[in-house]
């Protein structure tokens, strides 16, 4: 059962997958591939990243210990290891796709359970102890990386998040 506070969680982590969806709205596929800060990642592979490494990893992978995740992270699966092939409307897609399993995940999942599986060797003694301390990371990471799509969308276009002329 989740209680108000956890539901009103779950609503900020929307906004923050909202922000970014939002933020490479209407983007053509060469737009998304473009590296335009000095990291040299793309849209594109920002949304990969997203999708894989928080989405799948994390709610997947230690809120409901999916063997797939945990087997992908042991041969050291990397979601900014993006295929040249990927589109930037594929890794939208993507994208939405890991947001709708991870909310179907937390909708089954107790706020207070521990993670069911841990990357103990990724991580050494750093530990989140519940589902909520998991969501409050991706929440925080989400949020981070929206605003690197921001950066990164504003130097494509002019267009700011939230701006309207």
């Amino acid at each position: 059962m989740t209680t108000a506070a956890d539901a009103a969680l779950l609503a900020r982590l929307d906004s923050q997958r909202q922000h970014v969806l939002g933020t490479v709205e209407g983007l053509d596929d060469e737009a998304m591939a473009r590296r335009m800060l000095p990291s040299g990642w793309s849209l594109t592979a920002m949304l990969h990243h997203l999708a894989l490494d928080d989405e799948r990893f994390w709610f997947a992978g230690t809120v409901a210990g999916d063997p797939a995740v945990v087997e992908w992270v042991g041969s050291g699966g990397d979601g900014w290891d993006v295929p040249d092939s990927l589109t930037g409307s594929q890794a939208v897609d993507l994208y939405v796709k890991a947001i709708d399993r991870s909310n179907a995940i937390l909708a089954a999942a107790s706020f207070d359970a521990p993670p069911v599986w841990w990357p103990d060797d990724l991580f050494g003694e750093y530990r989140l102890a519940t589902v909520r301390d998991v969501v409050l990371h991706v929440l925080a990471e989400t949020a981070t990386h929206a605003g690197h799509l921001d950066a990164a969308r504003e130097l494509i276009d002019g267009r700011q998040w939230l701006v309207f002329e």
